[in-house]
């Protein structure tokens, strides 16, 4: 049975850090990419990053490469989201889910996945 939780997430001060895991089990790292993608009230899903599977290349969505880092240990069957320089529209429950091997759907836009986790909570405010 494929599984994916996240954890880590929290009540942060603008500026702050985080790090949100994504711990997968049910499937090895060669069968699926991991993305993560947010959510905040009344908006729409967006997408975060992805990394493909075995983790030789990541994507990064919007504008947010440079203040987030996606990376996996599939040694623990692991996605990592390292959230630097946190603002408050960086308020949303984080998703991880699964995606192609190749990200291919990540890339495209494709919102829908596979499996995914229940989300951790983000909050950022002073």
């Amino acid at each position: 049975q494929v599984q994916l939780v996240e954890s880590g997430g929290g009540l942060v001060q603008p500026g702050g850090s985080l790090r949100l895991s994504c711990a997968v089990s049910g499937f090895t790292s060669k069968d699926y990419g991991i993305r993560w993608f947010r959510q905040a009230p009344g908006k729409e899903r967006e997408g975060v990053a992805c990394i493909t599977s075995p983790g030789g290349s990541i994507y990064y969505f919007s504008s947010l490469k440079g203040r987030f880092t996606i990376s996996r240990d599939n040694a623990k069957n692991t996605v990592y989201l390292q959230m630097n320089n946190l603002k408050p529209e960086d308020t949303a429950v984080y998703y991880c889910a699964t995606d192609s091997p190749g990200c291919s759907r990540a890339v495209a836009g494709i919102m829908e996945y596979d499996y995914g986790g229940q989300g951790t909570q983000v909050t950022v405010s002073s």
